[in-house]
């Protein structure tokens, strides 16, 4: 790291990308199942094809490590917070299935991006014995950020009556100054260790894979359908969505950095039983709830378990080699995503005959997540990286 006694410093800078990217994604969030209901008319079928459009980008991360032979990491996460930002200020401006379709993958090429190479980033600055607190603390900055955006965008809609395009161009203007400033203020930060430029993938890292699939499967359902459960089946209205969205970051601006200090605590394989274990009795309840207030409690409740998911990048971070950061953050992004591209369009021909057995496959997919995690050792270190019999000991390289 570089000058860390001034405010110009790698985590400021990190801390700036967790202002910035909630900023611009969790108003096109919290707005867009009302906006595609209320004035494109989507259904259950187009909202599940505009999502899995969204992963595409997603699912194509791999490719980030080839732009990055042409320009450096932190460069490119702020032109693709830009790109984020414009694809949201956009949105409003195109009303239609085609126009919400093209608005939506411009936005996502800029959030996936930005994404991959932010967890690289962050797994480059921050040591191990840091990591895990620092980046709970990043996931509570985004969420004081994202309190600020619900209170603001709740009075916008509700009080002044300001219309969707210009509450998606407000927030997409202001990432992307954020995003110039990014540019503009801060020095280029050297990581610890060079960064292959190639795309790796080694087999001693196949739990990590494993878990980052079943992961975005999962995550998937819960983006996807528990919010449109809310506005389709018990009609919550966009200031309701907003508030609930308000309720569910106070909890993570309250929990996160508490979460990131137990998962240092506990370990990762804990940390992750706990999580998997809430998360088959909240898709189970989603499959059974009738009752509004008590569908937005379990909406809460699976919102807060997402703080626990920073444990499966601080086990990558202790069995890896550092130089394989850069590759593999954008690698993982594509195997989290390769379910992604499939599960919200198949799902959403699902949801129209059953929303209960949507949240019972997610259900299924939390089960197979905490079977894999009684796999991660107690200590995972280069060497360790599963508890299966005979494992522990052979060398680093021998799988690589």
């Amino acid at each position: 790291m570089q000058d860390n006694s001034s405010w110009r410093n790698p985590i400021t800078l990190l801390v700036l990308m967790s202002v910035a990217m909630p900023l611009a994604f969790n108003t096109w969030s919290a707005l867009l199942n009302n906006f595609a209901v209320e004035r494109a008319a989507f259904t259950g079928v187009e909202i599940g094809i505009l999502q899995s459009l969204r992963e595409v980008p997603g699912f194509l991360s791999f490719t980030v490590i080839f732009v990055l032979l042409v320009i450096k990491e932190q460069t490119f996460a702020v032109f693709a917070l830009a790109l984020l930002g414009l694809g949201v200020a956009l949105t409003g401006f195109w009303p239609s299935e085609y126009g919400l379709y093209f608005t939506t993958v411009l936005m996502s090429v800029g959030f996936h991006y930005f994404e991959a190479i932010k967890q690289s980033l962050s797994l480059q600055w921050l040591s191990k014995d840091e990591a895990p607190q620092v980046l709970g603390r990043l996931i509570a900055v985004g969420s004081v950020t994202s309190l600020i955006v619900y209170g603001v965008l709740w009075l916008l809609l509700e009080v002044f009556d300001v219309g969707f395009k210009w509450n998606f161009a407000l927030a997409g203007g202001l990432c992307c100054l954020l995003a110039v400033c990014m540019l503009l203020g801060f020095p280029h930060f050297a990581a610890k260790t060079a960064q292959h430029k190639t795309l790796i993938l080694r087999r001693r890292y196949w739990l990590y894979y494993l878990l980052t699939f079943l992961s975005g499967a999962r995550r998937q359902i819960f983006v996807v359908f528990a919010a449109f459960l809310m506005v389709e089946k018990f009609g919550y209205s966009a200031s309701q969505v907003t508030v609930l969205f308000l309720i569910n970051y106070a909890f993570n601006w309250l929990f996160a950095e508490r979460i990131g200090a137990l998962i240092h605590r506990i370990g990762e394989r804990r940390a992750l039983t706990l999580e998997y274990i809430g998360l088959i009795c909240v898709f189970t309840a989603y499959g059974l709830v009738e009752n509004a207030t008590l569908a937005a409690a379990l909406y809460v409740i699976d919102h807060m378990f997402f703080a626990m998911a920073i444990a499966i990048s601080t086990y990558f971070q202790k069995i890896a080699d550092p130089k394989d950061m850069a590759s593999t953050a954008g690698v993982s992004f594509t195997i989290s995503h390769i379910a992604a591209i499939v599960i919200p369009a198949a799902l959403g021909l699902v949801w129209m005959w059953s929303h209960a057995l949507v949240f019972y496959i997610g259900a299924g997919f939390a089960v197979l997540s905490l079977l894999a995690t009684q796999l991660i050792p107690l200590d995972p270190g280069p060497g360790n990286e599963t508890a299966l019999p005979g494992r522990a000991q052979r060398q680093v390289g021998a799988a690589s």
